[in-house]
């Protein structure tokens, strides 16, 4: 099993001890980045996480990936779209992530990825990877305890069905599965970037992604590590929730 890590939060360069990954045979995909804005860096980013992706596809694996930020799962989506599969996206996440550029009061740009995926400033990242967005229905957000107040307005007028993790509903056809680790409840997982309480277990989360990769649909795996550097302890409780996600 082929690991692929971008070892990235946005265009940022992460200590390689954020992402323990002992015993997996790991492609990093580090590309030189261009001068300009961080849409241009992170596009350069991304472009060869999507042509790794469609190989993978193409050899008749599945793809997963790990990285430091959501952001990747539009790479990991226009990869499967390149290899020429029309997949729907499952999105674990403990925040909704659909902000615009002009609803976001903060400007963090990893919150704003699967709005992108739906059809929101395409020319910021999704054109560029050529990235065909997804109607509405065709994804599920799961959890999503933390939402401001413009992401809660859109998800109430939109058909972005919304679920728990103990009660995934799957749309048709071939998946993206997405996992965001700090959709797992900050008391079980230490050092997140953005915490959120009152969420479901370690163990809630790894069943419901098993029994999502047991139904065979799931086209590629991926992973957004959004936490700090390792501090002591944390490396190991880290070890072991990508072992089980990625082992699912």
């Amino acid at each position: 099993m082929t690991i692929t890590l971008l070892p990235y939060h946005q265009d940022e360069r992460l200590p390689d001890a954020s992402f323990p990954l002992p015993g997996h045979d790991v492609v990093a995909v580090e590309p030189e980045l261009p001068d300009g804005d961080v849409w241009q860096r992170v596009a350069a980013l991304f472009e060869p996480v999507a042509a790794e992706v469609a190989g993978q596809i193409g050899k008749g694996s599945m793809p997963r990936v790990v990285s430091g930020d959501c952001l990747t799962a539009e790479a990991v989506l226009a990869g499967v779209q390149k290899a020429g599969v029309d997949a729907a996206i499952v999105w674990f996440d403990a925040h909704g992530d659909v902000h615009t550029t002009e609803s976001s009061t903060s400007g963090y740009i990893g919150g704003m990825p699967l709005r992108q995926i739906l059809g929101a400033d395409t020319a910021l990242l999704a054109d560029r990877l050529g990235l065909r967005t997804l109607a509405e229905d065709r994804a599920v957000l799961v959890d999503a305890r933390d939402l401001d107040p413009a992401e809660a307005e859109f998800l109430a007028s939109s058909q972005v069905r919304r679920c728990a993790v103990d009660d995934v509903t799957l749309p048709p056809g071939p998946l993206v599965l997405h996992i965001d680790v700090d959709v797992i409840d900050a008391a079980d997982l230490p050092g997140l970037k953005f915490p959120v309480g009152g969420g479901p277990s370690y163990d809630a989360v790894v069943a419901s992604v098993r029994r999502i990769m047991a139904t065979g649909r799931v086209a590629a795996l991926d992973i957004a590590c959004p936490w700090h550097p390792p501090q002591d302890g944390d490396g190991d409780v880290r070890a072991r929730l990508l072992k089980d996600l990625l082992t699912a």
